[in-house]
């Protein structure tokens, strides 16, 4: 077996992973931060990269690819892969993985954490208590049980996510352009569903169709009180205009755990709405998906290398393989 040079485009990976990779003849290289363009670039001169581990979403855009000529698969650690030029890399030959399904129980858990907390009001209730306050006899919390729950995206995230939501006594409705759902109702209108829905959940990739899929207006169609959840990714919602929809009371509240700059600035205005759940990317990160999304990620860098048959469920441009 030849040996071959992986690239993770981060300090850490799981140490099953690396033994995956090691046995395999893999020489593991570790990059520091920060990891853009030109640092890539300058790694890739060092000498030949055969793989890279993509550890968030690094840009490989066609001026990074074009400075990698030895490179033969892009597996990344986890799902995204929009950081990824998808149609150079397929010219070039290079094979875009993505460990499927393998952390989306713990981001729909995830999800639904941030339902619940936002829906029964828990930071605020945390806040009055610490801050010496408390509640009278005539206090009312709001019920997740019989709220409808709208899942926009209704891949192995947006199925766990659906799933948890109903057997916590939701109702659910579903909306994906390719999927379909027995189980659940489906909205083909998204217009209809972000008025139908108490809470609106995102589990849908970023494309150019989806980037700023929620403005200004698809908020205002939103029922007033209704809580927003994104686990997927930043761009998709436009900040300014949750911003502006959160301070005028329209919507209740929002969990987010990507948002369009990251890390998030210093001073973006969502830090100090106090309706708002802000965590930082970790939805995913669990000990068992962890172990999970490293495996298969490393599994796929051996199979691309070695000329094995490739999970078509993780390859992301089997154009690569005619």
């Amino acid at each position: 077996m030849k040996p071959f040079v992986a690239l993770v485009t981060a300090m850490h990976l799981s140490p099953e992973a690396q033994r995956i990779l090691t046995d395999a003849g893999g020489e593991i290289a570790f990059m520091p931060d920060p990891v853009d363009e030109d640092t890539l670039i300058a790694r890739f001169a060092q000498g030949p990269v055969h793989a890279v581990v993509l550890r968030g979403s690094k840009p490989f855009t066609a001026r990074v690819l074009a400075a990698a000529p030895h490179l033969k698969v892009i597996a990344k650690n986890g799902a995204g892969v929009d950081s990824v030029d998808i149609e150079c890399a397929t010219q070039r030959g290079v094979a875009v993985m993505v460990a499927a399904g393998a952390n989306a129980e713990a981001v729909a858990e995830h999800s639904i954490a941030l339902m619940l907390a936002l829906t029964r009001d828990l930071f605020g209730l945390d806040r009055k208590v610490r801050g010496a306050g408390w509640e009278s006899t005539g206090y009312q919390g709001r019920d997740f049980r019989g709220s409808t729950v709208g899942i926009i995206g209704f891949g192995s995230i947006g199925r766990a996510t659906a799933k948890m939501a109903a057997a916590l006594g939701a109702k659910v409705i579903v909306m994906d352009a390719f999927a379909k759902s027995e189980e659940f109702e489906m909205e083909t209108d998204l217009d209809r569903l972000l008025a139908r829905a108490d809470i609106v959940s995102l589990h849908c990739p970023l494309t150019e169709s989806t980037r700023g899929l929620i403005g200004k207006r698809e908020l205002g169609l939103m029922r007033k009180g209704a809580i927003l959840i994104n686990t997927a990714r930043g761009p998709l919602v436009d900040e300014a205009a949750l911003v502006d929809a959160l301070r005028s009371g329209h919507l209740a509240g929002a969990g987010l755990d990507t948002f369009v700059t990251e890390p998030i600035a210093a001073g973006n205005p969502l830090i100090k709405l106090p309706n708002v759940i802000l965590t930082p990317h970790v939805a995913g990160v669990t000990r068992n998906a962890v172990l999970g999304v490293s495996t298969i990620t490393a599994t796929n860098v051996v199979d691309r290398i070695t000329g094995k048959p490739l999970d078509r469920r993780n390859l992301v441009n089997p154009e690569v393989l005619r």
